[in-house]
């Protein structure tokens, strides 16, 4: 097995790792050989083998599409001529006298071509660091983490848009916020009321067009009695539908100047393609696809002349796709640009999701650059013993290699488009992750290695010509070296309540937390702190069969009780008596009031926690068991927010950032 561990190491692929417990685990040879296959390295035989460590070493001496370096830094080069060229981005050609194969020091970041002999390239100069809290100028802010979908109360529509969310910023930062921290709002199955979840996007080159909202660019309003159910819960499979066909309409009556626009203005390749897509998709899910691999097999290479005929014979339908694209960007350009126009330092914090869907838009379109066969997810784990298989695809390395990071830097310069910050879901993806055979489950994976340095790099450098701050998602155990490059280039990290214990399980003060992070009372995807108060989260572990083996609801119950009085001890210090485990009232204030307090730069409270809401938005490991991303408030935000409880725990939050930032403490 000699020349398949030789390479598996030649090819990113480790196959050792270790878990939670510091345990460590071998990776089989069948899961290193499959992987490898999917990899493009066939690795079924010694020939196999043989050529496929051939291949890697005959692209090792390739001269890359892209070298990527930092500002100030002299850079050595791949093996070429001696004789090089710089361009400028603003044109400007320089001859170069290169000393020791090294490229000397260039000191503005930016995109260069750089000339080497015959061969020309892209030569990327990050900045030193991303844009900071600092650099905007505010102190210490705080933000609001909002669910769209949520802000659009029974009885007044299917679900909340970015007209909605135009009207919380409106609000928000009338009460001082400078950010509001959104999902993703990627492109997922046009009309389709499954897969709704963010986090599992058809692409995320383009955008979510059911969240458009016509008005916020001058068109007429989606009509007043869409979708007007006095339900509870967000009827996706219903309304998904109805707002497809609601834009329909709205395309249908536009006047030939406003057509010629979109034409013009989404003439991009990249678009059409993925409004290709989306036409093929509406056409054969109905005859029980659920993905492009279960289309006709013409259709399953985006340059086919099948595709193209289709294209033509449906030209009218890949219009109207691109006009949702259209629509959205427009839509999602006015919430910036009205938060912005109200004060507010950051605006609209996105969220980048770690993957897309197999059977997706960016899948089929960037065949060569994703991975194929392979899904990520993460290894078996004390807490989950099974892993996690997410049903995802991502980037290949050797297709980023090739292609010069073009789809990696789309991507980021994609959700940066309309945000003053971006949150990196699952940041160690950028380092690594844990890819698994299609078909097989979690435990069958490996680890995968990413060019790091070359992709925080380029992300600071995306951030920079921006003007964004960058979130780096950084909950778990971190790869090695992770934590001290994203803190070097001023990326912030994650620092949520639940998790910010010391060694004795106490919670840590205010003073403790990381000043390079973002202090949280939750997440999407924690409880909320009227929830964890109350212990609904154990009821639905209890109700899902999901408290740990052996361990009865009473027992989950008696350990809170104990949690509760280490959270309340950290919160106040116990001057004030503790409340019941039925009034989460204080708690909430004074939570909010914590990490308020903190040096963080930025301070994020989800909506709900503001709110006062006893139920999460999102549940992880379940899919259907809980009534994921369907909940909605029961009133219009602002009747909400006037409360006078509601209006209390947000001066709560504001006061104590506003302390913190007149004393000096950040």
């Amino acid at each position: 097995m000699e020349q398949l561990h030789a390479l598996a190491e030649a090819i990113g692929l480790a196959r050792t790792w270790w878990d939670l417990d510091g345990i460590e685990h071998v990776v089989t040879d069948a899961s290193l050989r499959r992987i490898a296959q999917a990899l493009g390295y066939p690795a079924g035989s010694e020939a196999q083998l043989a050529a496929s460590l051939e291949q890697v070493a005959r692209e090792a001496l390739e001269v890359p599409a892209m070298i990527v370096t930092e500002v100030g830094r002299p850079t050595p080069l791949p093996p070429a001529m001696r004789q090089a060229s710089l361009t400028a981005p603003d044109g400007r050609p320089r001859q170069l006298d290169l000393a020791e194969w090294t490229l000397p020091p260039v000191d503005e970041p930016g995109y260069y071509t750089l000339t080497l002999g015959a061969h020309m390239l892209t030569l990327a100069v990050a900045p030193a660091t991303c844009p900071t809290i600092d650099s905007l100028g505010k102190g210490r802010l705080w933000g609001v983490g909002v669910q769209i979908p949520a802000l659009r109360p029974p009885g007044t529509g299917d679900y909340g848009d970015l007209g909605d969310l135009a009207d919380a910023v409106d609000l928000l930062a009338a009460e001082g916020a400078d950010a509001i921290a959104i999902n993703p709002v990627h492109a997922l199955f046009p009309g389709f009321g499954e897969d709704f979840s963010p986090y599992s996007p058809s692409s995320r080159l383009h955008l979510n067009a059911a969240a458009a909202d016509p008005a916020l660019v001058g068109l007429p309003p989606i009509a007043a009695d869409i979708g007007n159910a006095d339900t509870p819960l967000i009827d996706w499979a219903a309304a998904l539908p109805r707002r497809l066909a609601a834009l329909h309409r709205i395309f249908d009556a536009l006047d030939d100047e406003t057509r010629a626009t979109v034409a013009r203005e989404t003439a991009d390749a990249g678009l059409r393609r993925h409004a290709i897509f989306d036409v093929l998709d509406a056409h054969w899910r109905p005859q029980g696809a659920r993905g492009w691999q279960d289309w006709p097999a013409e259709y399953h290479d985006p340059d086919a002349s099948a595709v193209a005929r289709f294209a033509i014979a449906n030209a009218d339908g890949v219009a109207f796709h691109a006009f949702a694209q259209w629509l959205t960007a427009k839509s999602l350009a006015a919430v910036q640009a009205r938060a912005k126009g109200a004060g507010m330092a950051i605006g609209l914090l996105a969220d980048l999701a770690v993957g897309v869907h197999t059977g997706g838009s960016d899948s089929w379109g960037l065949r060569d650059e994703m991975l194929q066969g392979l899904t990520i997810g993460a290894p078996p784990d004390p807490l989950g013993p099974h892993g996690q298989n997410w049903n995802l695809t991502g980037f290949s390395p050797r297709g980023l290699a090739r292609t010069g990071y073009a789809p990696f830097i789309a991507t980021i310069r994609t959700a940066l488009a309309s945000a003053g910050a971006l949150r990196i879901d699952h940041a160690f993806g950028l380092a690594r992750l844990w890819v698994i055979p299609q078909g097989e489950p979690s435990s069958a994976g490996a680890y995968l290695t990413y060019p790091f340095d070359d992709l925080v790099r380029l992300v600071a450098l995306e951030a920079h010509l921006a003007g964004a701050v960058i979130v780096a998602e950084d909950l778990g155990t971190a790869p090695h070296g992770f934590t001290a490059a994203v803190e070097a280039r001023g990326m912030l990290g994650m620092r949520v309540l639940w998790f910010e214990r010391a060694a004795d399980r106490g919670f840590i003060g205010a003073a403790d937390y990381d000043a390079q992070a973002v202090a949280m009372t939750g997440t999407h995807d924690t409880p909320t702190v009227a929830g964890w108060w109350t212990a609904r989260d154990l009821e639905w572990a209890e109700a899902l069969g999901r408290l740990p083996e052996g361990t009865t609801l009473a027992d989950a119950q008696a350990e809170r009780e104990w949690d509760r009085g280490l959270l309340w001890a950290t919160l106040t210090h116990d001057r004030e008596a503790r409340p019941a485990a039925d009034d989460p009232g204080p708690v909430l204030t004074a939570a909010l009031r914590h990490i308020g307090s903190t040096r963080c730069g930025l301070a994020i409270a989800p909506l709900e926690d503001l709110l006062g809401e006893v139920e999460q938005p999102n549940l992880p490991g379940t899919v259907t068991e809980h009534p994921n991303w369907r909940r909605r408030f029961d009133a219009p935000l602002g009747a909400l927010l006037a409360k006078g409880d509601v209006a209390a725990r947000v001066q709560a939050l504001a006061s104590a950032r506003a302390e913190g930032a007149s004393t000096g403490s950040a």
